[in-house]
């Protein structure tokens, strides 16, 4: 199909002219597999014991693949650049489309600037050089980690594209590496954890680990973002979906298993669980075992980096559509560099935006490094979750409505099957967004005890004030975004 299927307005077009279609299917599967297989929830997935493994399989069975059939199928039919963004401005209109992208983008600065780049510093502070906390180290590191995933988004896409297939190899053989090392540890010196493994499944654990296990799992539409870069969308992006999925699911549970075989759960840490995982099984190496695990920690820490990077491609390309489309203050911010081809000030809005909240995070939060992690990841947890309950049922009205669009591929058995997927994806974002938004509140409801102070190490009131007024200013900054494009005419 054509891509000019009133993806936006002509200003839109104007802006993306001279786009270089330099993805094809490795390329998309790469950069789908460095955006979704997410480093720091491995750990956190992991503090939720034995039942992590049972809730992260049951997730990936009846999430996972409904939600890859709505998007492989949507992907291919409507290519367009901008991804979501287009498709719910076709099924409910700019201003709906222009919120909705505002939060999946948003999601990708306080991610970077919260949760990765605290992680990378941790991890490199504890195996790589001391940083220290709150230290010229510290903030120098965290600030170099934010700029640098931004300068990698702002090159052009032929070769960005690299930075991110490198960070997905390094990132999947990394998890490799750990899961067999663990296996010959287990077998040398028994798999201890798994001693006092539960794997039967609980209410209380469901609760806690549906947000992180959903965010872990969606994110496979991301590269759609630049769907005029890629050489056959139509063709490319199913096939693409469907093994960067599998990839997927399998570098969460088999690393969650080790990891949970030879740690003790009171040591199984959000933060520092995977890489103290690594520290132990590496014994098995002898004298060797040092400098590999600085090498591991170095991996790691790239691969988070390009992780952020390749988030800040394709969510950059969303809201820059929506700029030049008139849904955000001024197109003049979706314009594409006419050498690069990338929206150099979208980026360089995402990384005011990643440092402001990384210094923000530092310095309001008090407690120690994990708190802060925690807190900072439910904020980026609750952002995108919310963004994809106008994004489904965008998927959904483009499919009753719009059958005249030829689909290269389809969800089996017709408009029956795509209702019925995306109805279990929207009650899976919508139990998610509530205990993103609320913890506690359906425990309560469940008659489970739940010690606020104790499970994220703020107060409700400190927590609540990153979540909910996260989410209350990004409703104020989309309305102003909205308002002051059709005061300025830029709004059609």
């Amino acid at each position: 199909m054509s891509t000019k299927l009133t993806s936006a307005g002509p200003q839109a077009e104007t802006a993306t002219t001279g786009l270089r279609r330099s993805l094809r299917r490795f390329d998309i599967t790469a950069m789908a597999v460095a955006a979704v297989i997410s480093f720091d929830t491995v750990g956190q997935i992991a503090t939720g014991g034995g039942e992590a493994a049972t809730w992260t399989a049951a997730i990936a069975l009846f999430f996972l693949v409904p939600y890859a059939l709505l998007f492989a199928e949507t992907g291919a039919a409507f290519p367009q650049e901008g991804g979501p963004y287009v498709w719910v401005k076709l099924a409910f209109g700019r201003p709906a489309a222009a919120l909705t992208t505002l939060f999946y983008w948003v999601t990708n600065p306080i991610w970077l600037g919260g949760s990765l780049v605290f992680l990378a510093a941790e991890t490199w502070d504890g195996f790589v050089f001391h940083l220290g906390s709150g230290t010229v180290g510290d903030y120098t590191f965290k600030l170099l980690f934010v700029w640098i995933a931004i300068l990698t988004a702002i090159v052009s896409l032929s070769r960005g594209k690299w930075i991110t297939t490198v960070g997905a190899v390094v990132k999947v053989l990394s998890l490799t590496l750990f899961t067999v090392t663990a296996v010959l540890y287990g077998a040398e010196h028994g798999f201890q954890g798994l001693s006092d493994a539960r794997f039967t499944p609980t209410t209380a654990g469901f609760l806690g680990l549906v947000p992180i296990l959903l965010f872990a799992y969606v994110g496979f539409e991301a590269p759609n973002a630049a769907g005029e870069e890629m050489h056959d969308p139509q063709r490319d992006v199913p096939a693409a979906l469907g093994r960067s999925a599998t990839i997927a699911a399998a570098c969460y549970l088999l690393p969650v298993l080790a990891l949970l075989a030879v740690v003790p759960g009171d040591k199984v840490t959000g933060i520092g669980g995977f890489m103290e995982g690594v520290r132990l099984v590496f014994g098995v190496y002898g004298g060797a075992a040092g400098p590999l695990l600085t090498c591991t920690a170095v991996m790691f820490v790239f691969a988070l980096l390009t992780q952020g990077s390749a988030w800040m491609i394709v969510s950059d390309r969303m809201q820059a559509m929506a700029a030049a489309d008139g849904g955000f203050f001024t197109r003049s911010l979706g314009a594409f560099h006419p050498r690069l081809g990338t929206p150099v000030r979208t980026n360089l809005l995402s990384g005011a935006v990643a440092t402001v909240f990384m210094l923000t995070a530092m310095r309001l939060v008090h407690g120690d490094t994990g708190a802060v992690f925690g807190v900072v990841l439910t904020v980026a947890v609750t952002t995108l979750l919310l963004s994809y309950l106008a994004i489904v049922p965008a998927l959904l009205a483009l499919r009753l409505r719009r059958p005249e669009v030829h689909r290269p591929y389809r969800v089996p058995f017709g408009d029956r099957g795509f209702v019925v997927c995306a109805a279990l994806v929207y009650a899976w974002i919508l139990i998610g967004s509530w205990a993103a938004l609320f913890p506690g509140v359906l425990e309560s409801v469940f008659g489970i005890d739940y010690d606020f102070q104790d499970t994220w190490g703020v107060s409700r009131p400190t927590f609540e004030t990153f979540t909910l007024g996260t989410i209350v200013v990004l409703l104020l900054v989309g309305t102003a975004g909205l308002a002051v494009a059709g005061r300025t005419g830029e709004k059609r």
